[in-house]
């Protein structure tokens, strides 16, 4: 697929249905699979964990964030830690500046797992501390934290139903024995 310049991305993401999320992932135009039941259950799930343990931060879901440039990217986690207030008084899309935390849940939709590692790249150029991706395929949850040099330096994988604490700025743990009600 062709590059997409960054500004007609902006024209057309908001001009989509509100069926049709959209995203540019190093310059590449690409829809975001739906989300079902189970996905929406994990976020909440992990919303209230970091709401009980910080309760200054938010974690606000789907917000677009503006993620480099060179390549350009234009993303939508399923879920972004930053304080309170954070986003208050900011356009649709914005950068990726004090956010903590980026939180990608796995769909069960076949899609490209080169986003995944090219998403993971994008958040750790902006500089974002700590990166979770919960995956439900493999039943783990894996954090990426250490950004340097356009990716993450640690790697840690964790099976459901163990218990772990996110990495600092973060400072969250998580027991993820309910995580195995939302596998497959």
């Amino acid at each position: 697929m062709p590059y997409v310049i960054t500004e007609h991305f902006e024209e057309l993401a908001h001009g989509a249905p509100e069926t049709v999320e959209l995203e540019l992932i190093e310059g590449r135009l690409r829809e975001k699979p739906p989300r079902d039941g189970d996905h929406g259950a994990i976020l909440q799930w992990l919303l209230r964990r970091c709401r009980e343990q910080r309760p200054a931060l938010g974690l606000f879901l789907l917000p677009g964030l503006r993620v480099g440039t060179d390549p350009p990217s234009r993303l939508r986690p399923d879920g972004f830690l930053a304080p309170l207030g954070h986003f208050a008084g900011r356009r649709e899309w914005h950068p990726a500046d004090g956010g903590l935390m980026a939180v990608e849940v796995s769909s069960f939709r076949p899609g490209d797992p080169r986003d995944r590692r090219a998403k993971r790249r994008a958040y750790a150029r902006a500089g974002v501390p700590v990166q979770v991706f919960v995956d439900r395929r493999g039943r783990r949850v894996v954090v990426h934290s250490d950004p340097a040099s356009g990716d993450y330096r640690r790697r840690t994988s964790h099976a459901y139903g163990a218990s772990l604490r996110l990495p600092d700025p973060v400072g969250v743990t998580l027991d993820t024995e309910r995580l195995k009600n939302y596998a497959r």
